[in-house]
């Protein structure tokens, strides 16, 4: 096994956009000076600590790769917060410098290319650490891992497990929606086909709006549908091979009445080019901003029944947080798991290679108790 590189205690947190909040607070309280927060302009990247109560606890830096790559040594942690599309370049320079990298999006293939590289010159690859994904699939296998202690592992069942999550306006407005991040990113995972599988059969909905349906959460009643691939996280997963899916859909939660408010947008999706999209997104940016009085809400529900002969064992998580004047709901549950996962490869409680939050359901026990020790609400309910 290789060597792990250890920890230097030196944090880069690159990107300051709406997803940093809370966590980043967290590590420069825990790493001391070894942070530095790198973005657009120096002047920014101080203006962002100066907003966040931050100013000489972390170095504000101007970001260009190059200039973050020259600065990295050998067991520093890069924590990404930029799009997607931009992690592979930030990996590479990781490797070469032989820095550890965390990030909260899920692992791309041009990310997954590198992890061989990283393993072998003993980095940890943290991806998958912030909501959704993240919180999503440690509620997810903590519910596995409680479900299989009642029911089995070898005994025959069916199952039917629900992922749901949205970012919603704290208080309802016209257009059922705040966005909380890049309003193009929004329209693009619409145009994406979503594959499920829904009583016992695969399913692909080329327009995932579509196949919008109505959920209720604590007498609350909301608009769910399906978003990107579920299929592969049957595996993920590790479900028992003796339980068989009924049900496994993972996806995308907003207010009642989005799906009538938007259709609008919708006509456009089913026949604008990407030119067009572009444009759109702009203009939806430019008619429906986001003001310092507003506030959001995170809502993620993942929902769990398994069905032996004999008995069924059903349960699930529910979280429900409004944001607040200091910190947005979306910034505390993406920031906050991704700086706890940084703090273990700050204490080289990770192994060199790829890690997503969730592997298991011993880790997910272990990190769910974490963020709730640090005040991250959530509730487990056993149906009965």
């Amino acid at each position: 096994m290789t060597e792990r590189v250890p920890a230097s205690g030196t944090v880069h947190w690159v990107g300051a956009g709406l997803s940093t909040g809370s966590g980043l607070a967290d590590l420069c309280e825990r790493a001391g000076r070894g942070v530095r927060l790198w973005h657009r302009t120096e002047e920014r990247a101080a203006d962002a600590l100066a907003g966040m109560g931050l100013t000489g606890r972390a170095g504000p830096r101007a970001f260009t790769l190059p200039a973050l790559a020259a600065a990295l040594a050998p067991g520093d942690v890069v924590v990404s917060m930029l799009p997607a599309p931009e992690h592979a370049g930030l990996l590479s320079a990781c490797v070469r410098a032989r820095a550890h990298f965390a990030c909260s999006s899920y692992v791309s293939p041009e990310v997954l290319d590198q992890v061989p590289t990283a393993r072998a010159t003993g980095l940890v690859v943290l991806t998958e650490a912030g909501l959704d994904p993240g919180i999503d699939h440690l509620f997810a296998h903590s519910l596995i891992g409680r479900a299989r202690a009642d029911i089995g592992w070898d005994t025959p069942a069916a199952y039917r497990l629900t992922s749901y999550c949205g970012g919603v306006p704290a208080v309802p407005n016209d257009f059922r929606y705040r966005f909380s991040w890049a309003p193009l990113g929004v329209l693009n995972a619409l145009r994406a086909p979503a594959r499920y599988l829904q009583d016992g059969a695969e399913v692909t909905a080329a327009r995932p709006w579509e196949a919008t349906r109505p959920l209720v959460l604590a007498g609350e009643t909301f608009e769910a549908y399906p978003n990107r691939d579920s299929v592969p996280f049957v595996e993920q997963y590790g479900l028992p091979a003796a339980w068989t899916p009924r049900t496994f859909v993972r996806g995308t939660l907003r207010l009642d009445g989005w799906r009538k408010a938007w259709e609008p947008v919708f006509e456009e999706l089913r026949t604008g080019d990407d030119e067009r999209i572009a444009a759109l997104a702009r203009e939806l940016a430019a008619a429906h901003p986001t003001t310092d009085a507003d506030r959001d809400r995170v809502v993620l529900s993942v929902h769990l029944t398994v069905e032996a002969a004999d008995r069924t064992w059903a349960g699930g998580y529910l979280l429900d947080l409004v944001g607040g004047e200091e910190e947005s709901a979306m910034a505390r549950c993406v920031s906050r798991p991704l700086a706890l996962g940084v703090r273990h490869i700050l204490d080289g409680s990770l192994p060199a290679g790829l890690n997503r939050a969730a592997e298991t359901a011993a880790r997910s026990a272990l990190w769910l108790a974490e963020l709730s020790d640090e005040g991250l609400d959530f509730s487990f309910r056993r149906d009965t």
